[in-house]
């Protein structure tokens, strides 16, 4: 099988399989085996990250399924993150790719250990793991905890360069969620550092691995010297193949519909008559690298759902030399504050906005505003 099949055996792009897999959610389920890597996870993040669905849809759906709010919490509030990821980056915006609250430390080196990019690092689950991720472009989120603590507190590795990495080949790639997860473990957002011995990747990955640096008490891992096999850094040289630029076709008697690489919704504006790009800007990606998986994940997704749609790499000032502000349409994102026109609101679940600084005064905040 090749690595394309591989991925998209996960990850079908049509909207019938993609609707159908929101159909088959386990909500109770979820809450009980999530953080285990055989659990009934959704496979829903990277249609999210993409904008194809919204966190407002999954949550809609699942609650046409009977189920009560009280009885999913955890499901809700794990699609709740996500809107809370987003709704930093808005208020924050590039201070984001920064420490947030606390500086890291210690800090031995801003690159990532060798070991982790060449997947050697001797911990079998976390090595096996990140063999299928360069394959599917998928990793459990509970793997990315394990790799993100053995990157900045056990190979004190500086979080952002971690993060880029993992981001580039991600199918779900949502900088957000991704960056502050990454600072969510680092220390650097959040109260604490998040640390798991060689018991718990056992526990959850369901191995039986003993004798590794991990293999010790959480005391032990905490005041450890850096192991030598994740000492040396990785070259990494992260750079997205986008495609060739090509002469677009506008029809100005029309509106014009931007999707980006963040909003792919093949509903959105569907039954009127349009132009319809799918604009992909160089300097976005130069910023936010991604691979090529990534952008052929986009790129499927869009031309197999949002029909006549135009693929234009680009810059979004080289579409006003075809297209008038008034007739242009988007919806907002921290990506393209640069875009002139229309903007609309995308479809989140809760009316809460702004900065909170931890997520359970959101979340509370939330319950409240919705009734839930």
């Amino acid at each position: 099988m090749s690595i394309t099949s591989l991925y998209t055996e996960l990850f079908p792009t049509s909207y019938a399989e993609i609707f159908q897999r929101i159909q088959n959610i386990k909500p109770v389920a979820y809450a009980k085996t999530r953080n285990y890597i055989s659990g009934d996870v959704s496979y829903l993040s990277p249609y999210v990250s993409r904008g194809f669905i919204s966190t407002n849809i999954v949550l809609r759906e699942v609650l046409q399924m009977g189920y009560k709010p009280y009885q999913i919490e955890k499901f809700i509030q794990e699609l709740a993150w996500r809107d809370y990821w987003q709704q930093i980056w808005i208020a924050k915006g590039s201070e984001i790719d920064k420490d947030m609250r606390n500086m890291q430390t210690p800090v031995k080196t801003t690159n990532l250990s060798k070991a982790i990019v060449e997947a050697t690092t001797g911990v079998t689950a976390i090595d096996k793991a990140i063999e299928e991720f360069y394959k599917t472009g998928y990793l459990h989120n509970h793997v990315r905890m394990y790799i993100a603590g053995i990157s900045c507190n056990i190979a004190q590795n500086h979080w952002y360069i971690p993060a880029k990495w993992m981001y580039y080949h991600l199918l779900d790639a949502d900088w957000a969620s991704n960056a502050l997860s990454w600072q969510w473990v680092a220390g650097t957002n959040s109260n604490k550092k998040y640390v798991a011995n060689q018991d718990n990747i056992n526990k959850y990955c369901h191995t039986q691995q003993k004798n590794t640096f991990l293999d010790v008490s959480y005391d032990a891992l905490t005041t450890m010297a850096v192991p030598r096999r994740l000492e040396e850094d990785a070259i990494l040289d992260f750079k997205t193949p986008l495609p060739e630029k090509q002469t677009l076709r506008i029809d100005k008697n029309l509106p014009t519909l931007i999707y980006n690489f963040y909003n792919i919704d093949p509903m959105w504006k569907k039954d009127i008559s349009a132009n319809r790009i799918l604009l992909l800007e160089p300097s976005v990606f130069e910023k936010y690298p991604v691979s090529q998986k990534s952008i052929d994940f986009a790129i499927t997704l869009a031309t197999e759902n949002i029909n006549n749609l135009q693929v234009f790499t680009g810059e979004f000032s080289e579409l006003l030399q075809n297209s008038n502000p008034l007739h242009i349409y988007f919806k907002e994102h921290p990506l393209n504050r640069n875009y002139e026109g229309n903007k609309e609101s995308r479809d989140w679940m809760f009316p809460v906005e702004g900065y909170h600084r931890s997520f359970f005064a959101f979340w509370k905040k939330c319950k409240k505003q919705s009734n839930l």
